[in-house]
């Protein structure tokens, strides 16, 4: 997938694509007004006001053979300097343009655009003629308030795309058809798995299906950190505002969390797991001899996110982080992290989903502790990700109000990359809430913390594998692994209720499709609902007592004794094959 904005000729290409644009629908609608038309990572897009006229999804076409017409005309694009003065005279009767001119530094240099009969305000670069902007798609449009504020007007946005070649143009959109196709909110709503309800935005249901392809990954997490010596919490998700305050969430992180009054007392619903994994953790009196100390608590947390951001789950206001505050001394940290690095990369390897790790530093405001201490946690962080035999980039004043961190970044089968796991290297939160160890000398030391997530939030997660295999699950995920179709029920139910037994009783997840519909239909079906094996029962199968199965995506059919089917599917659920 390629990133618009981070690619030099592409950004210049897409930004004259946008003013192309601007003068196709000048020409269309003559009392069009233009606020911004800016590249984003996705191609372009502009706000525009067009008085009472509305333009929808299929008026595209018209605009785009307006712009085809303005780039075969080929123009030159010519920029031009002017005086504040001057450009409040030219564009007096245009608001979004003299609000633009109001705003800049009284030192900048104002410059403009043309091309043809169009002009705009603008800081460039362009392409030298329109005729070079030849290979665009406009993908849709939408509404969007005037500088982004819910007060102003709602003005139309525009958003398009544009490539140097024709071949680029053409992939590009073949990649997008095949991201439709994958969108988890579709799928979701097609298998079965989770639902929205108006009485609840960006609080997602769990509907059945959903719930045991959850419950397995749930499951799934659990075994692997038994396996790396983890022990377990839970802890609860409203906790009072003096716990918020220590923590220092109720001064850097107050506008996204849900407050409510308890016996006359504020009270917030957890954002975060670490304060209560802190109290924890001063539950009791720790020796050196007991850390590094593991603790995992999937839980469940809440966060205001603004209505205008939820995306299916991508972006909720409630879900599950598989966390982990490891305790340690400083003489385990790089150590530590290092196991860390290794157990990620396991799980991700099990989803065939490669990654980039990228250390974040200190914030430049809105941090807490000393930036020697800072310092000391992000040199620590470099030197474990290197020790792990893995390349890290730094991304400047990402790291979180408490610690710097590094964040694990997936790709999909796409090539889309998503922020998953983090690890948050913490000198501070032990020292706020006075946490403490007994040292092999007797006195009382303060320990280093590692906050830590995988799949970063389970709901995500889920999001994110769903399109990463179309829905697909490999059968250890799948909600259903097995679906049974006899071949005619007066003949072949019986056969099929035995096969089934013999699956549950081997805890195979399987369904029984015995509808009196056309054999077909229901192979079809089973087709659709992506089920890993679809088992094809008749009268060879019941007489020779075997199974004749399809695997997901192929129309062949194998026929194997009971015995040996089992077998090999118990095999490839307890492997996690792909």
């Amino acid at each position: 997938m390629v990133n618009i904005k981070e690619n030099e000729k592409l950004s210049i290409l897409n930004h004259s694509c946008a003013h192309l644009l601007a003068q196709a629908v000048k020409h269309l609608y003559p009392n069009a007004k233009f606020w911004v038309g800016p590249v984003i990572n996705e191609g372009f897009y502009y706000d525009i006001d067009l008085g009472d006229d509305v333009i929808k999804e299929e008026d595209l076409p018209k605009i785009e053979k307006e712009m085809k017409k303005i780039s075969k005309d080929g123009k030159k694009i010519i920029r031009h300097e002017i005086s504040r003065k001057e450009a409040l005279e030219q564009f007096k009767d245009d608001p979004y343009k003299i609000d633009l001119i109001n705003n800049m530094e009284e030192d900048t240099v104002i410059s403009m655009y043309t091309q043809g009969d169009f002009t705009d305000l603008c800081r460039g670069p362009h392409v030298e003629t329109v005729k070079q902007i030849k290979y665009f798609k406009l993908l849709k449009v939408s509404g969007a308030y005037f500088k982004g504020d819910a007060n102003n007007k709602m003005l139309q946005r525009i958003y398009g795309i544009c490539f140097e070649t024709e071949e680029d143009l053409n992939n590009h959109l073949e990649f997008l058809e095949e991201a439709k196709r994958r969108d988890h909110k579709k799928l979701g709503r097609e298998l079965e798995l989770f639902m929205f309800s108006e009485y609840g935005p960006g609080f997602p249901f769990w509907l059945p299906k959903g719930m045991i392809l959850r419950n397995v990954l749930e499951n799934f997490w659990y075994e692997e950190h038994t396996k790396e010596d983890y022990k377990f919490i839970k802890t609860p998700i409203m906790l009072n505002r003096d716990l918020w305050e220590l923590s220092g969430h109720w001064a850097n992180y107050k506008e996204n969390m849900y407050t409510s009054t308890i016996d006359e007392k504020e009270f917030a619903i957890k954002p975060m797991n670490c304060p209560g994994g802190m109290l924890v953790y001063k539950n009791k009196l720790h020796s050196y001899k007991d850390l590094p100390e593991r603790v995992g608590e999937l839980g469940l947390v809440h966060r205001h996110e603004a209505s205008g951001a939820l995306n299916g789950l991508f972006r909720v206001r409630t879900f599950t982080q598989d966390d982990a505050h490891i305790f340690m001394t400083e003489d385990q940290i790089e150590s530590e992290i290092i196991r860390l690095i290794n157990f990620i990369d396991r799980v991700y390897k099990l989803f065939n989903l490669p990654y980039d790790i990228e250390l974040s530093t200190r914030p430049e405001e809105k941090y807490i502790g000393s930036i020697e201490i800072w310092d000391k946690a992000e040199s620590a962080l470099k030197r474990a990700c290197e020790a792990s035999g893995h390349d890290c980039s730094i991304n400047p004043g990402d790291g979180a109000f408490y610690g710097p961190k590094l964040d694990f970044h997936v790709k999909d089968s796409l090539g889309r990359v998503w922020q998953c796991g983090t690890i948050q290297l913490d000198f501070n939160l032990p020292e706020r809430f006075d946490c403490t160890y007994v040292a092999s000398d007797g006195t009382k030391k303060r320990p280093v913390m590692l906050h830590r997530v995988i799949f970063g939030s389970v709901e995500r997660f889920i999001g994110i594998i769903t399109e990463h295999f179309a829905g697909a699950f490999p059968t250890w995920l799948a909600p259903v692994q097995v679906k049974i179709i006899p071949v005619n029920n007066e003949y072949h139910l019986e056969y099929a209720k035995e096969i089934k037994e013999l699956l549950q009783n081997n805890n195979i997840r399987v369904e029984l499709d015995d509808r009196d519909e056309k054999l077909s239909y229901r192979m079809r079906e089973s087709q659709t609902h992506k089920i890993p094996y679809t088992l094809i029962l008749g009268d060879k199968e019941r007489d020779n007592k075997t199974i004749s199965y399809r695997k997901f995506g192929s129309t062949d059919t194998t026929t194997l004794g009971k015995e040996e089917f089992m077998e090999m599917l118990s095999k490839e659920i307890e492997n996690k094959s792909l």
